[in-house]
């Protein structure tokens, strides 16, 4: 099975889905544990809240494999992203409600996760990195929206309830300023809560490309799965909770589109 989907698009705007996917290699999920088989971290549905992308000239990445095969969102190297926190890792080994993912004697070694960091998390990257380079070399700079959903409450991560929208900038490392206004404004248009550089930052995509000196500038936006559907399983896909979404979903990316370098 391909390990993306990807449709070009001719503006600076490519979007990046890494976490919607649900294929698990057969040889992973025969040792998965009966709490991981249902995929719980799965970012449910995301990519359909993007499907309108494309049509405004957004390059849309979506990866078809879950995370539990690699995490295309965390350092290869292993560095923590938010160091003093509780990090997964780039092949986890427990769900976010702490339950073991393999069952006994499944974890991978140091072997199969370098395995599967050269079949999984490499050929996805190598394609991401190529359509950054394509538009900015097209345009003179690129926009990249890592695109990310969790459930509202996961006490293992953060306390309470997470806003509706979190919008990440690495601290304004990631990208320029004026484009992360323009971003926080999309947001606050609506009744959705907001907030910028709150529990989520931007994981590795956003840090690893965001490069605003080599006119590349990225943000991720993490959204509360309660905003758009109902979070128990079988985590079913509810349009019409999902309509408001997908209309501030729209004037974000419009927001993207219609911004220039300064």
């Amino acid at each position: 099975m391909k390990l993306f989907e990807l449709i070009r698009g001719d503006s600076p705007l490519v979007i990046d889905v890494p976490h919607a996917g649900t294929f698990v290699p057969p040889g992973i999920a025969a040792r998965l544990s009966p709490a991981a088989q249902a995929l719980p971290d799965t970012d449910w549905h995301v990519e359909k809240l993007y499907a309108f992308a494309p049509a405004s000239g957004a390059t849309l990445v979506v990866a078809t494999h879950s995370r539990i095969a690699v995490d295309l969102n965390r350092d290869p190297s292993g560095a923590a992203l938010y160091p003093g926190a509780d990090n997964t890792e780039l092949c986890p080994t427990r769900t976010f409600d702490n339950a073991a993912i393999y069952a006994s004697g499944g974890v991978p070694d140091v072997a199969e996760i370098a395995a599967r960091r050269a079949a999984y998390f490499d050929p996805y990257h190598a394609v991401l990195a190529a359509e950054i380079e394509r538009v900015r070399a097209r345009h003179g700079y690129a926009v990249v929206l890592d695109g990310h959903s969790i459930r509202s409450e996961v006490p293992r991560f953060f306390a309470g309830r997470l806003p509706d929208l979190n919008l990440g900038t690495a601290d304004g490392r990631s990208c320029a300023a004026d484009l992360a206004h323009r971003a926080e404004r999309a947001l606050a248009s609506t009744s959705f809560t907001h907030v910028v550089n709150g529990r989520f930052k931007g994981g590795y995509v956003t840090r690893h490309y965001g490069n605003p000196g080599e006119h590349v500038h990225a943000l991720q936006l993490e959204m509360a799965e309660s905003a758009y559907m109902d979070e128990a399983p079988p985590y079913p896909w509810d349009p019409a909770r999902a309509a408001p979404l997908g209309k501030l979903l729209e004037r974000l990316v419009d927001a993207l589109l219609d911004w220039r370098p300064s």
